[in-house]
Order: structure tokens, then C-alpha cells, then sequence
């Protein structure tokens, strides 16, 4: 049972919650398979991500009264201050698919970071607003007098401070990772070793960069020019496209290679399974404009991995 009573929707259907965790959970068995015929690296990474997403979401929950869980079948911690296995998963597998995007284009550090935030920020926009009403995970807004219905309470019951901390997740782990993997030894075996403990020393770093980020520079900012999620938020959608594009200018592949298929199956399978639930769950005639921004996110998606995908390979196709 989830542990708030002022939810704004029923229970969600039965088959909601095994549907989703066994999706999420064979898309990480598929992702962590092709991880482990890339190296050692890849699949360090991808665990990584995933081990990030676990204690960053642990630390969320047990330090915030107001944002739990619903009760998936595995579970970390004890209720109602436990977390479902599933969501670590789901960090992992959009960190590692979004790098190898990135990678795929030969982008600098900073910007492959950029690049890899942007895209995950893409499948959160909708994905969150239809969780949120699904029960998946839940803000309280009961104390939040300032917002009296928690449906239209900042992005349609999401707050904006859980969009800055998405593109601060990415970010972060993706740039201290490649940076750490940049340092090189001679010895093959020493190297080995190294990429097995960067991701560990990745998800300190960014645990320590983010908490940094969240409290104390966030309290300094808003006691000192009254700038809030909203206004972080807005920098970051202006930096971080600034970065890409800046980025794609630089890029070092000019033309890059075909991708996985893991790389489109992560993203449409999130795009693709919470539009479908935007419907099924009636939620789409809660509110006209929530069903129309989720309608252009997944249209943004849809242009966004075309060009990614499909584009490169009717090039080569053309230039044959």
C-alpha cells in the first residue's frame, strides 16, 4: 500500500506495476548483455549508473518525508522509506544508452555530458507526470499551501527541482566518469583494474558534487538572489543545448557508425510506454495542455532519434 492517502488518482490497475518492473527489468538484462560483450568498461559504467540511481534515490527518500515510493516486487530498504530495485535499474540503462550515443559522435567531455543529460531529460519530461499519477513515485504537496491542487503544482505535479536534479545526475557522473577514464597506465592488467573502480569513484565524486549543487549552493542562491528550481532549471535548458550544439561543431566522427539496438529499444520503450498509459490511465483528459506537451515531447523524441538512427544510415546509403 503506498504510504500517502491524498493521492490524486485511484489505484492504478493490477498488472501496472509487474508490467513495468519486468519491462524495466529484461531492457537491463538486454543492455547489461550487450555491456558485457563491449568490456570491462561498459559494463563497470552501466553498473555504475545503476548503483548511482540506488543511493541517490535512497538518499531522496530517507531525507524527504514528502517524496516516496510505491511498492514494486524487489525493493531496497524497509517501508515506506524503501525504493524499488527497478528505478536503479532504469538510471542505469538511460546513462549507459545516452554515452554510447554520445560516444557514437565523437563530441568533447564536456559536451558528450551535455548531450547525455538532454537525453535523458527527454524521457523524464512525460515519464514523470504520468508516474506521478500512476503512484510509481509520489511528491506531497499536502504542505505546499501555495499549491492547493498537486496536479497543477509546477510541471503538472512534478516539481521543477526534480528536472534540475536529472540533467545534475547525468551530467555529473557522465563527465567525472570519462574524465577519470582518461587517466591511462601502461600496465594492461593495472588498466583493467582502473576501469572496474572508475565508476565507484565516478558515483562519489558526482554524490558529493551533486549534494553540493542541491543544498548548499542552492540555499546560497536563493537567499542571495532569490533563485530557485525554476530559474536553475531554465539555465541548465540553456546551457547544456549551448554545449551539444557547440559540441556537434567539434565532434571528431563526421560520419558515425550504425548504433545498437539497445540505444533506440531504452528510449522508445520509456517514450513509447507512458504516452500509452498518458491514455489508458484517463489522464489525458485531465488537462489539455499536460496531453499537449506530452504529445510534442514525444514527437521531440521521435525527431530526436531519427536523426540519431535513422539519418547517419541513409547518408551512407545515399553516398553509396
Amino acid at each position: 500500500m503506498f504510504p500517502y492517502a491524498n493521492m490524486p488518482y485511484g489505484i492504478p490497475p493490477a498488472i501496472c506495476y509487474p508490467l513495468s518492473e519486468s519491462c524495466m527489468i529484461i531492457l537491463f538484462f538486454l543492455t547489461l548483455l550487450y555491456a558485457w560483450k563491449r568490456g570491462t568498461g561498459h559494463v563497470a559504467y552501466m553498473l555504475g549508473g545503476f548503483g548511482f540511481g540506488l543511493l541517490l534515490e535512497y538518499v531522496n527518500v530517507v531525507s524527504n518525508a514528502g517524496y516516496k515510493y510505491g511498492q514494486f516486487w524487489l525493493m531496497l530498504g524497509h517501508a515506506p522509506d524503501n525504493i524499488p530495485v527497478c528505478i536503479g535499474m532504469g538510471w542505469g540503462i538511460i546513462i549507459y544508452t545516452s554515452r554510447i550515443i554520445s560516444d557514437s559522435r565523437g563530441l568533447p567531455l564536456i559536451a558528450a555530458a551535455a548531450f547525455d543529460a538532454l537525453l535523458a531529460l527527454s524521457i523524464d519530461l512525460s515519464m514523470d507526470v504520468v508516474a506521478y499519477r500512476l503512484h510509481m513515485w509520489h511528491w506531497d504537496w499536502a504542505n505546499r499551501p501555495e499549491f492547493p491542487d498537486p496536479l497543477t503544482a509546477q510541471w503538472f505535479g512534478v516539481p521543477y527541482g526534480n528536472f534540475f536534479g536529472w540533467l545534475c545526475v547525468v551530467f555529473f557522473y557522465s563527465t567525472f566518469a570519462r574524465t577519470l577514464e582518461k587517466v591511462r597506465f601502461r600496465n594492461n592488467i593495472v588498466l583493467k583494474g582502473w576501469l572496474a573502480i572508475t565508476p565507484l569513484l565516478s558515483i562519489l565524486i558526482s554524490q558529493v558534487a551533486l549534494w553540493i549543487t542541491l543544498f548548499p549552493m542552492a540555499t546560497w542562491l536563493n537567499e542571495q538572489f532569490h533563485i530557485r528550481s525554476k530559474e536553475k532549471l531554465i539555465f541548465l535548458l540553456i546551457l547544456l543545448p549551448v554545449l551539444t550544439i557547440w559540441g556537434f561543431r567539434k565532434r571528431s566522427i563526421l560520419h558515425p557508425p550504425a548504433l545498437p539496438y539497445v540505444t533506440w529499444l531504452v528510449p522508445a520503450w520509456f517514450h513509447l510506454y507512458f504516452f500509452v498509459w498518458l491514455f489508458i490511465g484517463g489522464f489525458a483528459a485531465e488537462n489539455a495542455w499536460m496531453t499537449f506537451f506530452c504529445v510534442i515531447n514525444l514527437l521531440i523524441g521521435i525527431v530526436i532519434h531519427w536523426w540519431i538512427h535513422l539519418r547517419p544510415v541513409r547518408q551512407a546509403a545515399i553516398g553509396s
